[in-house]
């Protein structure tokens, strides 16, 4: 079902949902009891990965309903904000993260937090929320409000969730871990709480962050249909 503001409202609805819905201890516990601690990360991905299918066809098939016209500051903020998504995402996923599923979070939080875990330990969430912020500032239509606002609120409370369940599950050494680091990006530097080497960071992420920016921006219009760059 697409075409409609409503279907594409339910969609993120159902993708958002289902991502807290489906991770509330309560209804991890139980359904993972029913079908097995290694049949549940099936069901959820299966789940989630199926509602943000929909909700992507949703978003294209929807119609375009005016809200408001952003300023073009606001275009130039956002194409400036990306590039630091996209690096946050590359290290992400090339450093040891004990706040992602299935990492020994205990081993590597009582090592203490490295590169981009001292930014903020949530560097995977922030890029995606960055993203989202990025999408809200730039549209201004009502589509984009609902699926971009969405995944923001997604990834932002996200994070927030992971820190509770890793402080129950994890324990003193992710509050020891977590007192190095910050939910907000640059907190605990600014704070003088950790200390960030460039060398922890390395030039290999920055530079791949840039490319793959670099990549989607030329290649947006081809893709999506329509060009991020402000006319």
């Amino acid at each position: 079902m697409t075409g409609s503001l409503e279907a594409l409202a339910i969609a993120t609805l159902l993708f958002v949902g289902g991502h807290v819905f489906l991770s509330w201890a309560p209804v991890r516990g139980r359904l993972a009891a029913g079908v097995g601690e290694q049949r549940f990360p099936i069901l959820y991905s299966v789940f989630v990965g199926a509602a943000f299918v929909w909700m992507a066809f949703a978003y294209g098939a929807a119609p375009f309903v005016h809200v408001w016209d952003p300023p073009i500051g606001l275009r130039h903020i956002a194409l400036t904000v990306m590039p630091l998504a996209f690096i946050l995402f590359v290290g992400s996923v090339t450093t040891p993260n004990p706040s992602l599923a299935g990492v020994p979070s205990g081993t590597i939080a009582e090592r203490g937090p490295v590169g981009f875990l001292k930014i903020t330990r949530h560097p995977m969430l922030w890029s995606f929320a960055l993203w989202g912020l990025c999408h809200l500032l730039a549209n201004g239509d009502a589509a984009s409000m609902v699926m971009f606002g969405g995944l923001t609120a997604l990834a932002l409370g996200g994070a927030a969730h992971i820190d509770a369940r890793k402080r129950t599950n994890v324990g003193p050494a992710w509050e020891a871990y977590a007192a190095q680091t910050s939910y907000l990006p640059f907190q605990a530097m600014i704070q003088g709480r950790t200390r960030l080497t460039f060398s922890e960071i390395g030039w290999w992420r920055i530079g791949l962050g840039v490319l793959l920016y670099a990549i989607v921006l030329f290649t947006h219009e081809w893709v999506f249909g329509v060009t991020p760059l402000p006319l």
